[in-house]
């Protein structure tokens, strides 16, 4: 027999969390379905700068701010720009203001787990298809062949959406860029060098090209992006598996070549392996027609590179305000979703031009000139 879901979100992460929490404050439950096999299936990586006008803003409408505000890491708001000589161009402490704090993102997501209701997120559950039957009505299939039907189909499942099909012909594009991700563990103690150039918050060494993005985390580790202007190919020319580490890491060298030894070792004393990740787009203003029953939100609707820094807050965002629009029309799930898409479609092309733009300024022949003077304009 399929199961029935008034709403079903398809994605448990940051936004599709906080949608179901801001459904629940208002006494409307939903069915989540994520395709990792448990929540601690695998690690969440990173830090992330909750902003106050949104992240912020949507844990408030979720009734989580008081919890959220005891895993901010203190300190994480401080920031450093190097040049590829290791030379400190800018340094801005953290003034504790709390506009932007730093928040790992596995903790904020067991936050909004832990708030939920015993069962609402069926995990395990990889979606393969969906399909309308009429009236507002969809059907979504899963890889072990059961089904689902729901009145409501929310898109929350990131980058390669199964949802976003029904409502837009638009794939993701290769920005052009690949991050290598690695981690420095333990870092005063084994890697007091990288722990000293890194700092206590977050660290942007840049250079025409390529650079290293990296953030202290509250456990003492680094973790590490490097940053890439590669062909999309690249990745699968180097073997990244666990046995040809060793390999892997002189392959990405090679590309520092000339770079100070103390940012060439984020990359050389790294523990474990090194992770390879294409950052892919959609168009900036990605938009679709409103189709009856369902909509989309976070990466699913606009995904972006993250030299915006607004990829998590705005999925956050896009949930708490679709959370309230359904909230405040009972009955009148269209009107809901009308008022839900007007506002983010504004909002997210704005991000989108922001990040595009960004990217390009971090990564031009002058740098880190750009970003200079992209945070001198915000003095």
């Amino acid at each position: 027999m399929t199961t029935h879901h008034p709403i079903a979100i398809v994605g448990a992460g940051l936004g599709g969390l906080t949608l179901a929490r801001v459904l629940h404050v208002n006494g409307i439950e939903a069915a989540l379905y994520d395709l990792e096999a448990a929540p601690a299936a695998r690690g969440q990586g990173g830090m992330l700068d909750i902003h106050e006008e949104s992240g912020q803003a949507a844990l408030r409408a979720a009734g989580l701010y008081d919890e959220f505000t005891a895993l901010i890491h203190p300190g994480g708001e401080a920031t450093r720009i190097l040049d590829r000589d290791a030379v400190v161009r800018r340094e801005d402490k953290d003034d504790g203001d709390g506009g932007r704090p730093e928040v790992e993102r596995g903790s904020l997501r067991d936050l909004l787990l832990g708030s939920l209701p015993d069962g609402a997120v069926h995990w395990g559950a990889k979606i393969t298809g969906a399909r309308p039957l009429g009236g507002g009505r969809h059907e979504v299939t899963l890889a072990d062949g059961s089904t689902f039907t729901t009145d409501l189909l929310i898109g929350a499942d990131g980058a390669w959406s199964r949802i976003r099909p029904l409502v837009s012909d638009a794939v993701p594009d290769y920005s052009g860029l690949s991050f290598v991700e690695a981690d420095l563990l333990d870092a005063d103690v084994r890697h007091p060098a990288s722990a000293a150039v890194v700092g206590g918050g977050m660290l942007f060494a840049l250079g025409e090209g390529k650079g290293f993005l990296a953030h202290r985390e509250p456990d003492g580790s680094l973790h590490v992006y490097i940053a890439l202007m590669a062909p999309e190919e690249w990745i699968a020319s180097v073997d990244f598996t666990a046995g040809h580490v060793d390999a892997a890491k002189a392959a990405v060298l090679e590309h520092f070549t000339g770079w100070d030894e103390s940012l060439r070792a984020l990359i050389a004393d790294a523990d474990g392996t090194l992770i390879p990740r294409r950052i892919h787009t959609l168009p900036v203003g990605h938009r679709w027609d409103r189709v009856p029953g369902v909509t989309l939100l976070g990466d699913a609707a606009h995904l972006m590179s993250p030299f915006a820094g607004e990829g998590a807050n705005l999925a956050m965002l896009d949930g708490a305000e679709l959370g309230a629009a359904l909230a405040a029309h009972p009955g009148a799930t269209e009107v809901a979703l009308a008022a839900y898409e007007d506002a983010l479609f504004p909002r997210s092309e704005s991000a989108a031009a922001g990040s595009a733009e960004n990217l390009v300024r971090c990564f031009r022949d002058d740098a880190p000139q750009g970003l200079l003077e992209l945070f001198a304009s915000h003095d």
